[in-house]
């Protein structure tokens, strides 16, 4: 059974950064100083896990643009298994219960993830780029 929460304890939020580490630096060789921003601390965070087992993590921040989902890390052995779509739904409904109706919701979409994205509204925007060495394109859906 996959369980998603909000971080609340410095023992999640480790466990998540862990799972960010394998995920973009060891997996995607994303470069250390671009997965970890700086901007963890102004983050809404979470976690998933199966039977106990810290297996997914996420975040979401306020932008001037709108709020904007990111770090989205399933590790590889769980992924396929719904870990993805639950972090997905439980964001979309903190945010729901957060922000007013209106507001833009957006994300750098790595390509491969994008259909999961568009399940749940997201429409691809302009052209593909490359962001920490990876193609992503920008999706966006106005939160209703």
């Amino acid at each position: 059974m996959i369980r998603v929460k909000k971080i609340e304890t410095d023992q999640e939020l480790q466990e998540a950064f862990k799972i960010r580490e394998i995920v973009f630096i060891d997996e995607q060789e994303c470069p250390p100083e671009e997965e970890f921003d700086g901007l963890d601390e102004e983050s809404i965070h979470f976690i998933a896990y199966i039977t106990g087992e810290p297996v997914g993590t996420s975040r979401y921040r306020t932008t001037d643009k709108g709020v904007k989902l990111e770090r989205f890390a399933v590790l590889k052995e769980h992924r396929g298994k719904g870990v993805g779509k639950r972090l997905v739904q439980t964001a979309i409904v903190q945010i729901a219960a957060t922000f007013e109706a209106g507001t833009l919701l957006y994300m750098h979409a790595q390509l491969d993830a994008m259909p999961l994205y568009a399940r749940y509204g997201f429409e691809k925007v302009g052209d593909k780029f490359v962001e920490a060495g990876i193609e992503h394109f920008l999706m966006k859906k106005t939160f209703s």
